[in-house]
């Protein structure tokens, strides 16, 4: 007795169907799981050939069977472990996997079916399946668009040579435009502001403001257009590798003092420029030519874009660790939208108006500080002024 309540719980618990049918094919006994799987109650199913439960053609082959069992004695039950669809209540299907065993006892024998739904099993296959197709189909379109890519990619190349060459050859000719016309630019330059100046020297003195006025626009014309055409040969030499670094010791007051002296000769009137040194020692090793370029080049900009009447600051301030070199101006300033901007080349901040340049200055100290292993720095107010800092790395070593 313990034995069948046994076998009964582990039969009503199950997770997979079974189904239990005599030798005609009547169902005997359905458990939970199936009469789920089937959308059946189980009175309904009770007493019902088994073919209640299969789709068309298995119901009418399960009759055959049945009927070729009465008349032969041959077994043939559908579906003995393979896949079978089974019909719904609602008349919906479903795949599921089969096994029957044959119980004997001894007036007469049953059948006992297993069912294990394959529905969820059915579904990943075809999701898998989908996905699969879905890939294959992108890997073939990625196949072909990368065939593709390299080809666009050949060609690119083959148009890339092409133009490098173009770019070449170009170089080379603006390098020996650019090195052709300044040196030729030079001498008559050197020419008409020696003149302008002997003019001044030695002109009867009958109209001496009218003279200077124009001998003055005279040397500043040509002291602009040398300064273009040292911009471009200073661009020119940096664009070609041609700039090299050869530092040595100096003193920086000294070398201050002399700019300084220099600078003062082409600025506004009554402007002054201010020089400072803070640090226990003066020497510094930096390549001295290229520090010269620099600090012309910002005292210039201080003195062309500050009014008559004002002051310019050059500070110099050495550290154990660090050469820090300021110009401080406080002329038109820079407005605020063209600070990442500034050491573009060619770039010029909009409030500059006609005040003659390249945009090419601050791009050229830049590279020159670089070439140092130092950098640049600006703090700038529009209508309040300009601190421009070089900042080098120091050691008395």
């Amino acid at each position: 007795m313990e034995r069948a309540k046994l076998l009964s719980a582990i039969i009503e618990n199950a997770i997979d169907g079974i189904i239990t049918i005599d030798d005609k094919g009547i169902i005997e006994h359905v458990n939970p799981a199936a009469l789920k799987l089937f959308g059946f109650e189980i009175k309904e199913l009770v007493g019902k050939n088994v073919s209640a439960l299969m789709p068309q053609p298995d119901k009418e082959r399960h009759d055959g069977y049945i009927k070729n069992y009465d008349n032969t004695g041959q077994k043939r039950i559908i579906g003995i472990g393979r896949e079978v669809i089974g019909q719904r209540k609602d008349g919906s299907t479903f795949p599921f996997r089969l096994g029957v065993s044959e119980v004997k006892f001894s007036d007469r024998k049953i059948y006992t079916g297993f069912i294990h739904d394959l529905s969820k099993h059915k579904e990943d296959e075809a999701r898998i399946k989908s996905y699969t197709e879905e890939l294959e189909d992108k890997i073939r379109d990625r196949t072909r668009d990368l065939v593709k890519l390299v080809a666009e990619l050949e060609s690119a190349k083959e148009h890339v040579n092409a133009l490098f060459i173009k770019e070449k050859e170009l170089n080379q000719l603006k390098t020996r435009f650019v090195s052709m016309a300044s040196h030729e630019f030079r001498t008559p330059l050197s020419s008409i502001q020696l003149s302008a100046t002997l003019i001044d020297k030695y002109t009867p003195k009958q109209d001496i403001e009218n003279i200077e006025k124009h001998t003055g626009k005279i040397k500043n014309a040509v002291g602009n257009l040398t300064t273009i055409l040292n911009d471009f040969l200073s661009l020119e030499k940096l664009e070609a590798g041609k700039v090299e670094v050869h530092p040595t010791w100096f003193s920086i007051i000294n070398f201050a003092e002399e700019i300084v002296e220099e600078m003062q000769l082409i600025s506004k009137q009554d402007q002054h420029i201010i020089y400072e040194h803070k640090g226990i020692s003066a020497q510094v090793f930096l390549d001295i030519n290229l520090l010269k370029n620099s600090v012309i080049n910002l005292i210039s900009n201080a003195i062309k874009y500050s009014g008559e009447n004002t002051m310019i600051q050059f500070n110099s301030i050495l550290k154990d660790d660090e050469l820090l070199i300021e110009i401080k101006d406080n002329g038109i300033g820079i407005p605020e939208t063209d600070l990442h901007n500034l050491f573009e080349p060619f770039f010029r901040a909009h409030n500059t108006g006609s005040i003659p340049g390249t945009g090419l200055g601050l791009n050229i100290v830049k590279r020159y500080v670089r070439l140092m292993n130092g950098n640049v720095a600006c703090e700038s107010a529009q209508n309040i002024g300009t601190t421009i800092t070089l900042k080098f790395p120091f050691t008395n070593n």
